[in-house]
């Protein structure tokens, strides 16, 4: 049996890990954490044929120069943390100076967590107005068993924290579409939040919005004052689907006309499709089997596949 000379041993130390699936956050991100895998490999397999390890010096894993770049990791600092139900967390990050993340809307970026060794990654939607000067703001829900959840945790105000990104978005543009639809379940909303704080800015822009938030109580809808400030907007209606409230009377008067209790069934869905003031181009967000069962009603109510985008 040859024993391997210390030359390989050195060689095999540097050579790049394969992303296990827990790291890849399934969200489609050019670069995906596999592609820079994959670059990273064949720039070892270079540099190995050549037995010069200088060629690997080029590896940039991660950048503090707080510019938020896809394929390396930047570091940003948390400036504030907010418990807003008894498992979600508003997290707010620094940017230098009045710099901003420059994101389109619904755009996502990507965290990276070390947890028992093991590195994991998830995509988040900054809630933040894309143009926001100085800071963004991420709503997170941490998870009993989640491994990120154990990761984010841990965090306080003062901590670094490296992402990536931006990824994905929706492509919007002013008055394109007559009236948006958006249905968000739970952290869902957040990349809503933009898109609809976007058409608020906008005097020019008359795009009717009506957004569905489906949260479990009443107790766990979050952003209540920033969601109350929007509907005062004119072409700006939201209602809420509550699915563990049983009846409507303990809410403030102010929620009861535009709050369901129970789920968004099919029935719901073309009361509310009928309702809409256009024909809506619906935006869709939540766990996959809310995203699912949402393209299901909304194709039983006679809404076609390409007048819906899923984040």
């Amino acid at each position: 049996l040859q024993t391997m000379s210390g030359n390989e041993h050195d060689w095999l130390a540097l050579k790049p890990q394969e992303p296990s699936p827990s790291q890849c956050c399934g969200s489609g991100c050019k670069p995906c954490i596999y592609d820079v895998y994959e670059k990273e490999l064949a720039q070892w397999e270079r540099a190995k044929a050549k037995q010069d390890k200088s060629l690997l010096m080029e590896k940039k894993e991660q950048s503090n120069n707080s510019e938020l770049k896809p394929d390396t990791f930047t570091a940003f600092n948390i400036s504030s943390v907010e418990q807003l139900t008894e498992d979600t967390y508003q997290y707010k990050f620094e940017l230098p100076g009045n710099s901003s993340l420059r994101l389109s809307l619904g755009q996502h970026i990507v965290l990276r967590g070390m947890v028992n060794g093991l590195e994991v990654q998830r995509a988040y939607t900054p809630i933040s107005p894309g143009n926001a000067e100085g800071y963004f703001e991420v709503l997170v829900k941490c998870y009993e068993a989640g491994l990120m959840s154990q990761y984010i945790k841990t965090w306080k105000k003062g901590d670094m924290v490296f992402w990536r990104g931006p990824f994905g978005g929706f492509p919007y543009q002013p008055n394109k579409h007559g009236e948006l639809l958006m249905l968000a379940s739970g952290t869902g909303l957040a990349p809503m939040l933009p898109i609809l704080q976007s058409i608020t800015d906008d005097e020019e822009d008359e795009t009717f919005v009506t957004l569905i938030g489906c949260f479990r109580t009443f107790d766990k809808i979050y952003l209540k004052p920033l969601l109350q400030d929007l509907v005062r907007y004119w072409n700006i209606r939201i209602f809420y689907v509550l699915s563990q409230e049983t009846s409507l009377e303990k809410l403030p008067q102010s929620y009861q006309e535009n709050t369901y209790t129970g789920h968004l069934d099919e029935d719901l869905m073309k009361r509310i499709i009928n309702s809409c003031r256009r024909k809506p181009f619906v935006l869709i967000c939540g766990s996959s089997t809310f995203n699912e069962d949402m393209s299901r009603y909304l194709k039983a109510a006679g809404i076609e596949e390409n007048s819906c985008f899923v984040f």
